[in-house]
């Protein structure tokens, strides 16, 4: 992640202290487990602003940043940039949890001897064991089983009224 930032007047000790302590620098802000950078951007004579949620390594966001009045230096960081930057970069991590959820997660209904049920497959991309789970819900959000099946099943009505009817049994193609 980043280095230690040192503010003018602020010693080594200070920043080793408190990491989170909030920075207000034109080219570094750092608040509320948020860090904006300002870089030279490496494809073109402008300027860039990295996003870093706390504990990442990587960033969250990196766009464009304005030019300064001089044409030469960034615009400052100030505090109304910096809170845009941040609901910015929130809503990129947002989204992409929604599309790795989406990824990893399917359910549908089915209507069954018992009533309706919400059967859904859960994949675990564990990199020694993957697998996936498969489970099956009553109306009133009660789990009725789980099981262990193969990361590849394939979670359909007929495949799941097939596991209802077998009586939750995991299914042999897993």
């Amino acid at each position: 992640m980043l280095g230690p930032t040192y503010t003018p007047g602020m010693s080594e000790s200070d920043t080793q202290q408190d990491p989170d302590a909030a920075i207000n620098e034109p080219r570094l802000w750092r608040d509320r487990g948020w860090t904006a950078q300002v870089i030279k951007n490496e494809d073109d004579e402008g300027w860039a602003v990295a996003m870093y949620k706390a504990g990442e390594a990587e960033p969250a966001l990196v766009g464009p940043w304005t030019m300064g009045r001089d044409k030469k230096n960034p615009k400052p960081l100030d505090v109304n940039a910096f809170n845009t930057l941040v609901k910015t970069a929130s809503e990129v991590i947002r989204r992409h949890e929604q599309a790795l959820h989406a990824q990893l997660h399917r359910e549908l209904k089915l209507d069954s001897e018992a009533g309706r049920l919400l059967v859904t497959l859960d994949i675990v991309p564990d990199e020694e064991a993957p697998h996936a789970l498969l489970a099956a819900f009553d109306a009133a959000g009660e789990r009725l089983a789980q099981v262990r099946v193969a990361p590849g099943f394939k979670l359909s009505q007929a495949s799941a009224a097939a596991w209802v009817e077998g009586g939750f049994e995991r299914p042999r193609s897993s």
